[in-house]
């Protein structure tokens, strides 16, 4: 009898466990060059606010990737041509971003992921058609803004009215280009890419009788996707974070394990700070914030810190490195970290300033801005 608990108690633990990893659908079948070994590929894909990440080593210029995702997904690829490692592959070396769902597909090239040619995803194709309706990528706009600023001669890219030229075209397209996206999604209520363009369209600081309309009129399938729901957590937040409205309440735990909440901090002025290991200027406002901590935590000023980092080792890294000693808090779930979203936030640096009555008393201080609040409030 024993035996055959053991044996049904085994069985069990295979099935959850088989549970636990969906069977595959989707394949990426890739073929760059000749490489070979140190080469190496890198994904990572979000798949309905859950990220994934994978790595694959190339055997004359092949590799595949395979997994299961829910709905379509948003992917970064990067080559590693030397085996310099996936981070310097990600920002220096050959990269690109792309969309795809369930389905098998290849990509293909001579020579780099940059030059590669999508083949077998519809997806790709829908995403690529909304690029072209919309005037291209942020990335597509930003090369194109670096080749008109290299037209320039070497004494007129010194210039600042050259500079303000260049700038100012770069701008005007990016405007452009969001106009488009209004208009894509207003007329594709149906479509994932046109939920796409209003979520880019709205941005971090939401005009919510633009938006909430264009939004209100998609089915509600695509408002049930992640992105749908990112946006309208967006949306609610900016009703709820302005000025003089009170802080949403929220917990979550430091790197121990230890849940911490807003209401902890009642009566006290606390700056609610998001940021993360990865984000330069983040790092660069920390010596302010440090400062600024010593002068007036003896009167009632604390500082807690959103981490929207999603590896722990490196969060807690640049949490040494750079000597922070209040208190730091994430859900290591990246962009789609819990009080990011709750708050809206779709940049880093960012920042709440709340006052004694757990009201927002300033937004996104930082640097003299910050400085001259805290003189105003803790005045000598």
């Amino acid at each position: 009898m024993k035996i055959k608990l053991l044996l049904l108690a085994s069985i069990v633990s295979f099935m959850a466990q088989a549970q636990k990893k969906p069977v595959p659908n989707f394949s990426l079948n890739a073929k760059i060059g000749q490489l070979n070994k140190p080469a190496k590929a890198y994904i990572d894909y979000m798949d309905n606010g859950v990220s994934h990440e994978d790595s694959a080593v190339l055997v004359n210029g092949a590799f595949r990737f395979a997994g299961h995702v829910s709905g379509n997904a948003y992917a970064r690829m990067a080559l590693d041509h030397t085996g310099g490692g996936k981070m310097r592959a990600v920002y220096t070396g050959d990269v690109i971003y792309f969309y795809f769902g369930k389905e098998n597909f290849t990509v293909t090239s001579k020579d780099s992921l940059g030059n590669a040619v999508f083949k077998g995803s519809k997806i790709y194709n829908e995403s690529e058609a909304y690029n072209k309706y919309i005037g291209g990528t942020i990335m597509a706009l930003n090369k194109a803004a670096n080749a008109d600023f290299s037209k320039g001669t070497p004494e007129q890219q010194k210039d600042t009215a050259y500079i303000k030229a260049v700038d100012t075209r770069y701008r005007a397209n990016m405007e452009k280009r969001n106009q488009k996206q209004l208009q894509f999604a207003k007329e594709h209520p149906n479509s994932f890419f046109g939920l796409v363009a209003l979520s880019e369209a709205a941005g971090g600081k939401v005009d919510v009788p633009k938006i909430q309309p264009i939004f209100n009129a998609f089915n509600k399938s695509l408002k049930a996707t992640d992105v749908g729901k990112e946006l309208e957590q967006r949306i609610n937040a900016a009703g709820i974070t302005k000025i003089g409205d009170v802080a949403p309440m929220f917990t979550q735990n430091t790197a121990d394990n230890k849940p911490v909440s807003l209401a902890d901090y009642k009566g006290k002025v606390v700056l609610v700070e998001f940021w993360a290991s990865w984000c330069g200027p983040c790092r660069a406002e920390n010596p302010n914030l440090t400062k600024q901590y010593q002068l007036y935590k003896d009167k009632g000023f604390n500082i807690l810190s959103v981490s929207l980092d999603s590896e722990k080792g490196r969060w807690l890294e640049a949490v040494q490195k750079d000597a922070l000693p209040w208190t730091q808090v994430s859900d290591l779930k990246g962009w789609n970290n819990a009080v990011g979203r709750l708050y809206g936030v779709r940049a880093v640096p960012a920042s709440f300033l709340v006052g004694t009555d757990g009201k927002i008393i300033g937004k996104d201080l930082r640097g003299e801005s910050l400085n001259k609040k805290l003189e105003e409030i803790f005045p000598n």
